[in-house]
């Protein structure tokens, strides 16, 4: 189904059909986000500042689609596993001095911010397909209705109209309550 979308998120590393299809599938359209820092504030992968005197640190986001951020996690996760240029970041930023769950985070809001750009990226290509195809957003087809007669100048208000239909129900009576007078008699 991913395929039949006409995505590509599948040509980024660490991103099966599992992931790709939960992404499409919370995304909706990817025109409600501004930018690619607002599309990581949704996914949760925005780090938060957390400093504390001199000491400059950021925590993780509890905001955010946490299914989104898991289906992140799952996604750098693979990277870090596989010889992967993730991989090669996450290792530059533990050299860098960050903690095993910092530079998680760091290649989360990468991947977060790859997602989103090829999320634009498919999005610019379907509305290019839409610009090019005819109306009815199908290649081929054409202004002119197929509901008329098969001769060209013949229109579907050329042909008559039949009568009012006849009436298939008798008419309703009108309903009367008549009211009763009772009399009690005694009982013997």
């Amino acid at each position: 189904m991913v395929k039949a979308s006409g995505s590509s998120l599948m040509d980024l590393t660490g991103v099966g059909p599992i992931v790709a299809a939960r992404v499409l599938a919370d995304v909706g359209d990817v025109a409600r986000f501004a930018d690619r820092n607002r599309f990581a504030s949704w996914t949760g992968t925005a780090p938060i500042a957390a400093s504390s005197g001199e000491i400059v640190r950021h925590r993780l986001s509890r905001a955010g689609n946490r299914r989104m951020n898991h289906m992140i996690h799952i996604a750098a996760a693979t990277q870090i596993r596989l010889n992967t240029p993730g991989r090669a970041y996450y290792l530059r930023k533990l050299a860098a001095g960050k903690t095993k769950a910092e530079a998680m985070r760091c290649l989360k809001r990468r991947i977060s911010d790859a997602l989103y750009r090829q999320l634009i990226a498919d999005a610019r290509a379907a509305a290019q397909a839409t610009a090019e195809a005819g109306p009815g957003g199908h290649r081929g087809t054409s202004h002119e209705s197929s509901a008329a007669g098969s001769h060209p100048h013949t229109g579907t208000s050329d042909q008559p109209l039949p009568g009012p239909a006849q009436a298939t129900l008798p008419a309703p009576s009108p309903a009367r309550k008549t009211s009763t007078v009772r009399h009690l008699q005694p009982a013997s």
